[in-house]
């Protein structure tokens, strides 16, 4: 969340960049209404707060005053009234504070965060930036198909039977393929353990609701979330991030034990609301995948630094499979909800003949830490900060399978296995179709 005393004394500015997140219309005045709603409520809940005080003390001084009468002797029955008067109105200021704070928390909380400087300004995914080209395009002397259609032909992929289980949008990996899926998922994890200085975790899948605020995907993203039947509300992660920036909710680092970054494999559970007709074949879009997760938590000076080696630590996995990709900066209004800046790692598709997206590595800035209420305490002596979080995919494995599919695939039908990989396929050099 963001930081409401800076919100109140910078509020254009906030103003200004916040409306960069959002195209021209509704969403816009949307934008304006909550952010007058939340000052106007912050306003009251510190005048309410003021009077509080105020009250008290004149309640403190009159039972003083009642309390020297009655030594005397005295008759203090109009003071008793008065302390009765005040009662009433330190209720009612109390509920006035209460429903104001309960406002301003419902409304901070649906903000997103504040995009950096750098970010670039723009409407829709079309004002992106692309930033690099890593890796040469593969030529072929054929038509390369999807990974969809390689998959079936080479009896590794199964949607008929994952539909059979499970409805849309899952599938069944066989034989060489999930092989293939665990050795990509082996490789990444050494990657970055053995290569970037990464530790590794395994986290639980299902969470609570405070998790989920915690790093940002509630309230917001509610219809994106599989709801477990349970005692209490709990979740599915949509990725690890959830669970690894949570690991420190409620704590205080020293900075000397700063940065620490974490990795984990995780399957991610996802509804895909919203996205009726997208991506209805294949694997590139489906309610279940599984996905190695890089978080950092570092301090607000080392961010950007830390954004732009996590980047390269993802980029890096796809230079070592030979595989041709870009780095996009995401305009203002592509970003994620959390984000203050954000690249994304598209990796080349020769069936779509296009990029897609593989990763996305964001800084988050001190908004997770807020809502995780997570700090550290600076080596010059200063009073505890928020720590920075920074999170990204390190990659989407099932992603990588189609890449490797589609950049890899032969004419008559079969697939290479990168040489980095062979290793984890106990030596299988080439993926041929069933005989």
């Amino acid at each position: 969340m963001l930081d409401i005393k800076f919100i109140r004394e910078n509020y254009e500015e906030v103003r200004a960049k916040l409306l960069t997140r959002y195209p021209a219309g509704q969403n816009r005045n949307n934008l304006d209404e909550a952010l007058e709603q939340l000052m106007v409520n912050d306003k009251l809940r510190r005048d309410e707060i003021k009077a509080l005080e105020s009250l008290q003390q004149s309640r403190n001084q009159l039972s003083k005053e009642i309390g020297m009468k009655r030594a005397k002797g005295e008759d203090a029955d109009d003071l008793r009234s008065l302390v009765q008067e005040i009662k009433e109105k330190l209720d009612s200021a109390e509920k006035t504070k209460e429903e104001a704070e309960q406002k301003v928390s419902y409304l901070i909380d649906r903000i997103p965060n504040i995009p950096d400087a750098t970010t670039p300004i723009g409407d829709s995914e079309d004002d992106n930036v692309e930033v690099r080209r890593i890796g040469e395009v593969p030529a072929f002397d054929f038509e390369p198909k999807q990974h969809f259609e390689i998959g079936e032909k080479l009896g590794i992929l199964d949607l008929e039977r994952a539909a059979k289980l499970s409805g849309a949008r899952f599938s069944v990996l066989k034989g060489a393929g999930a092989k293939l899926e665990r050795a990509l998922e082996n490789f990444m994890l050494d990657e970055h353990t053995k290569n970037e200085g990464y530790t590794e975790f395994e986290v639980p899948l299902i969470v609570s609701d405070e998790t989920l605020y915690g790093s940002g995907q509630l309230p917001k993203f509610q219809e994106d979330l599989f709801h477990v039947e349970w005692e209490k509300p709990m979740y599915l992660i949509p990725t690890s991030e959830v669970p690894l920036v949570n690991l420190h909710r409620s704590e205080t680092f020293d900075e000397k034990d700063l940065p620490l970054r974490y990795t984990a494999l995780t399957p991610c559970f996802r509804s895909e609301a919203g996205s009726y007709g997208k991506d209805t074949r294949g694997i590139i879009r489906v309610h279940q995948f599984y996905k190695v997760e890089m978080v950092n938590f570092t301090t607000p000076e080392k961010s950007m630094e830390a954004l732009e080696t996590m980047t390269e630590n993802a980029s890096r996995i796809l230079q070592k499979l030979g595989i041709a990709h870009r780095v996009v900066a995401l305009c203002t209004s592509d970003m994620g909800f959390s984000a203050c800046k954000t690249y994304d790692v598209e990796v080349w598709l020769p069936g779509q003949n296009t990029y897609r997206e593989i990763s996305s590595c964001s800084n988050c800035w001190d908004f997770q830490a807020r809502r995780a209420n997570i700090r550290y305490r600076p080596a010059d002596g200063g009073k505890p900060q928020y720590v920075h979080t920074l999170n990204g995919s390190g990659l989407a494995v099932g992603r990588t399978w189609v890449a490797v599919l589609e950049n890899y695939q032969q004419k008559d039908g079969s697939v290479i296995i990168p040489e980095v990989l062979r290793p984890y396929m106990d030596g299988l050099e080439i993926i041929e179709p069933e005989k």
